[in-house]
């Protein structure tokens, strides 16, 4: 009885050790969810929380300057909205991540349909910066 319990503790042990970190590829995930929940509370400072600070997206696009346009968007629109299609996420060693996704993004003054609405296909790039998957490029365009 004592050693089935020895080798049960061991095992469970081992099992919360390995629930403690997520996969890479589950962590990118979360991390998407977390900027799209944070699109959605119209949050542009958990926006920028999410970016390394070496963020590059479109045009030139930084860290700071993300932080402003998701601002202004927030500001221009009182309901925003982004729906991630299917993503597809691309391990580069450990520390380096690709995902893929198509993106609706919708945006309004509160009326039951949006004024404005745009599909786009976007590729980020991610790293594992302190403990942390940071978004470090994001690039789109139109799908339509």
């Amino acid at each position: 009885m004592g050693r089935r319990f020895g080798v049960f503790a061991l095992l469970l042990a081992l099992f919360l050790t390995g629930c403690n970190k997520p996969a890479p590829e589950q962590a990118v995930r979360a991390q998407l969810q977390a900027l799209q929940a944070a699109i959605d509370a119209r949050d542009a400072a958990a926006v920028e929380a999410l970016l390394a600070d070496d963020f590059i997206g479109n045009d030139g696009l930084d860290r700071r300057g993300a932080k402003r346009l998701a601002a202004g968007i927030f500001l221009r629109y009182r309901d925003v909205g982004a729906k991630l299609g299917p993503v597809a996420v691309e391990l580069r060693g450990d520390a380096d991540a690709v995902a893929r996704f198509n993106l609706l993004a919708t945006g309004g003054v509160g009326g039951l349909l949006p004024e404005r609405g745009q599909a786009y296909r976007v590729e980020t790039g991610w790293r594992y910066v302190d403990g942390e998957w940071k978004l470090r490029s994001a690039g789109w365009k139109a799908a339509l």
